[in-house]
């Protein structure tokens, strides 16, 4: 979940301007997709309701900056809820493993990666497996603007499974037919409720937990059972020659959404730290927060009515 580096700059431009001046006792990035945003406010309303603390939440979405950020350890940017291994691994090598900057939850909810079709695709056209993308006939039923390719998401700028996406659809052989599409979340739900309402065709990359599992009819299609061999990703940050050197061939290893925070914490936040460790959110709530952020309801007072319907649960986090 990387980007190109003018984005780059543009978006460690815009997060750490406004963190000259900050005055909360924690701050939360706010994501643009609407299950990281609840994991975010849940764990916002936790630390108040638990610690008191001031939280504030700044919007960013680019990884790698978040990341920087933490390592830096100065408050800028000090706990990031949507940690998605292995999506997200080349962050945590470095800054949890290596130099131990960051440090991150045992505790995680499981989550799912791959791509997704509405469900006309699979019964009326037969499209099951991520193979059946590499058909050029088959890619034509998603070319919704007359190009001549199909349209597939692969994600928004800023997150490393993007960068994965890319190079998989290079090596599941259908890259030449479709024209790759990253961005805003928003900008590609809104097509997918377009796609399902008028019962056509669409395909995407598709993680959960997300509302959208709930709200449209979907179908994941097949891949190869993951395989290391054949899941070798490195990121534009590792290597300039990424594209080169990675080659993502099957599905992912299960994936496992964890909670990261700056190391500086242990020393400055050393109850927020106990805290942190004890958090562990379920990908059913997850789920049940996002649907509740569709239909209208804000994240922040949905989650925070969570909290107060879950006092034993919270203070069983700050006992432990």
């Amino acid at each position: 979940m990387s980007c190109n580096l003018k984005t780059l700059a543009f978006l460690s431009l815009a997060v750490t301007t406004p963190m000259a001046a900050q005055a909360a006792d924690v701050v939360i990035p706010d994501p643009n997709y609407i299950s990281g945003r609840t994991t975010a406010f849940a764990v916002k309303a936790v630390i108040e309701e638990a610690l008191g603390l001031e939280v504030e939440m700044i919007t960013t979405t680019a990884v790698p900056v978040i990341f920087e950020a933490m390592a830096r350890g100065n408050g800028e940017i000090d706990i990031w809820t949507e940690t998605w291994l292995p999506n997200q691994s080349g962050m945590t090598t470095k800054y949890v493993d290596e130099e131990k900057t960051v440090s991150m939850s045992e505790k995680s909810f499981e989550a799912l990666n791959g791509y997704c079709v509405t469900k006309v695709v699979a019964e009326e056209h037969g499209i099951t497996s991520v193979f059946d993308l590499a058909n050029p006939d088959n890619a034509a039923l998603f070319d919704s603007n007359g190009d001549g390719k199909g349209e597939i998401w692969i994600g928004p700028q800023g997150w490393q499974s993007t960068n994965t996406e890319t190079v998989r659809a290079r090596d599941y052989g259908f890259a030449d037919f479709f024209e790759l599409q990253s961005t805003d979340e928003a900008v590609a739900t809104a097509g997918l409720d377009r796609a399902a309402k008028a019962n056509k065709p669409w395909v995407g990359y598709c993680y959960g937990p997300h509302q959208n599992f709930a709200m449209y009819d979907i179908v994941m299609l097949e891949e190869p059972a993951h395989d290391p061999a054949n899941f070798v990703m490195v990121q534009p940050a590792e290597d300039p020659d990424w594209m080169a050197k990675s080659r993502v061939a099957s599905a992912y290893a299960d994936t496992t959404v964890h909670i990261s925070w700056s190391s500086s914490l242990s020393e400055r936040q050393p109850e927020l730290v106990k805290l942190l460790q004890n958090i562990q959110l379920t990908a059913e709530d997850v789920n049940a927060w996002s649907l509740a952020v569709v239909n209208g309801e804000e994240p922040a007072a949905v989650t925070a009515a969570w909290v107060k319907a879950n006092p034993e649960l919270i203070a069983s986090w700050m006992a432990e």
